[in-house]
């Protein structure tokens, strides 16, 4: 009877160590997945010593579809606001709107749970202060690094860390058209300088 009983109680152990090995969790992407993916942001500011107040918005929603388990291309979409205020008068009111497109490569898994990627990114960008009655159309390309953190398997933080390569490009109504290239060759040394954050949704 005993010899049953341990019998019975080994092969119950050996069963439920293979169905945990069957469901062990799997973090990071498969082919046709899609990820919805955004950051929200805001900011405000008071210097008493020149009675100025400064406040900011920011919502980043983006979708992509995977077609391999390591790339995935998508679009995204950008909302800004930013005012000003002087001693109690309003002095901007800035709107932005844009939209662009992505590739993103995963490259790098950091452990289960970490997955590392670079993007390459175009898009559009159109804004106007309504106060000082200004317009301005741009557009930039830029080349950056990232990383996702699984907290589940299907949600996880985003961590946008650093801008490689980028080119901007932006014209003011009336004006001629400012451009600028960046090369952020020391990027390991300044990751969280320009990091920014979000969270993404695996479908």
């Amino acid at each position: 009877m005993k010899k049953l009983m341990i019998m019975t109680a080994v092969a119950v152990f050996g069963l439920s160590q293979v169905n945990a090995q069957e469901v062990e969790t799997s973090y990071g992407f498969d082919e046709s997945d899609i990820m919805l993916e955004g950051g929200l942001g805001f900011n405000t500011t008071k210097d008493k010593n020149t009675d100025t107040k400064t406040s900011g918005f920011s919502i980043n929603p983006r979708v992509g579809y995977f077609i391999t388990e390591d790339f995935a291309v998508g679009v995204e979409g950008a909302f800004n606001t930013a005012t000003r205020e002087v001693a109690g008068i309003d002095t901007g009111d800035n709107k932005s709107f844009g939209a662009g497109i992505f590739a993103r490569y995963y490259f790098l898994d950091l452990g289960k749970r970490f997955k590392t990627y670079t993007e390459l990114g175009v898009g559009y960008v159109s804004s106007k202060d309504k106060i000082a009655d200004i317009k301005a159309d741009g557009f930039g390309v830029g080349l950056n690094l990232g990383i996702n953190y699984f907290v589940t398997e299907t949600i996880a933080i985003s961590f946008g860390l650093a801008d490689v390569v980028s080119y901007s490009s932006a014209k003011v109504d009336g004006g001629e058209a400012v451009s600028g290239f960046n090369g952020n060759i020391n990027v390991f040394n300044n990751f969280f300088d320009t990091a920014q954050f979000g969270l993404l949704f695996k479908l």
